[in-house]
């Protein structure tokens, strides 16, 4: 008897250790596990020039960063793992193109009701198999984000309405450098630059109505801006738009990791992966590397 109360009262602050522990699979497990299957599956990746070698060797890159980063936060978490997904066979980039294709969906899906911090690293993610897919076409389109006007559901706080305003003040930036930019760039570009300004009008027009909608006075675009270095040709002129989206997305990257609204949060990451995807597509040009980022937003 006497030693069957001494275990009880031993059990008693071991079962309160334990209190509120989230017990359940982590999800992020089966997004590590199927980073690591892309990793093994990229390098298999032979082709009759040195481009499909280079590309396949790029989205394992890639998926390497975000394998260690996800386990990371599993081996934090201290979780069961998930099962593992079952996936594709890869031959060739196409089908590695579509394994990126699904990765990024799974974590799009989980960051909309993911705790703030996890929401920032699957937008990341998200956002970095969308850069690997932008290296060549042979890996497919990528989709070209919505960018339905976020409707928040409730009131804002002071930290979302913080890092919105900030967001507000990149797309300010992003506008004023692409401007810069038209005298220095070939004609050949004009029509994707075209396409990235009206996206970025889009977004401050839609982060300016948000704020307003929330009581806020919305930043107001400075006169001029800095690019990273004086812009006197082609590459520093593709160099100047790369720092602008680069900026950008860390901004919305900011405002979906202090929010829980489901629509700020798609949103962010819409605007996160759109600014990645064409800052890789301005890195390649300028024949920067890596051109491909595999965590926008994070710090390196």
């Amino acid at each position: 008897m006497l030693r069957f109360c001494a275990l009880a009262a031993l059990a008693v602050p071991l079962a309160g250790c334990r209190k509120g522990y989230d017990d359940s699979p982590d999800p992020l497990s089966a997004l590590a596990d199927a980073a690591r299957a892309d990793v093994k599956a990229a390098r298999t990746i032979t082709g009759s020039g040195a481009d499909v070698a280079d590309t396949a060797a790029a989205v394992a890159r890639v998926r390497v960063a975000h394998a260690r980063a996800l386990q990371r936060e599993v081996d934090r978490a201290n979780r069961p793992a998930a099962t593992p997904p079952r996936l594709a066979k890869v031959t060739d980039l196409a089908s590695l193109g579509a394994r990126l294709r699904t990765a990024a969906d799974s974590a799009r899906t989980m960051l909309r009701t993911a705790p703030t911090h996890r929401a920032g690293l699957l937008a990341s993610v998200a956002a970095g198999c969308a850069s690997a897919r932008a290296l060549d076409a042979a890996l497919g389109e990528g989709a070209k984000p919505a960018f339905d006007p976020p409707t928040p559901s409730g009131e804002l706080g002071d930290g979302a309405l913080g890092a919105l305003q900030q967001a507000l003040a990149s797309e300010h930036a992003a506008l004023w450098m692409y401007e810069l930019v038209t005298a220095f760039l070939p004609a050949a570009f004009d029509e994707s630059i075209g396409a990235a300004i009206d996206e970025h009008h889009a977004r401050r027009d839609a982060a300016t109505r948000v704020l307003s909608d929330s009581g806020a006075t919305p930043v107001l675009a400075e006169p001029a801006y800095r690019p990273p270095e004086p812009v006197t040709d082609d590459v520093s002129a593709m160099k100047a738009v790369v720092s602008a989206e680069t900026d950008a997305a860390t901004t919305w990257r900011g405002v979906l990791v202090r929010t829980g609204d489901a629509s700020l949060r798609t949103y962010g990451v819409d605007a996160l992966t759109a600014s990645t995807v064409h800052a890789t597509h301005w890195r390649a040009e300028a024949g920067m590397s890596p051109a491909a980022i595999a965590l926008p937003g994070m710090a390196a």
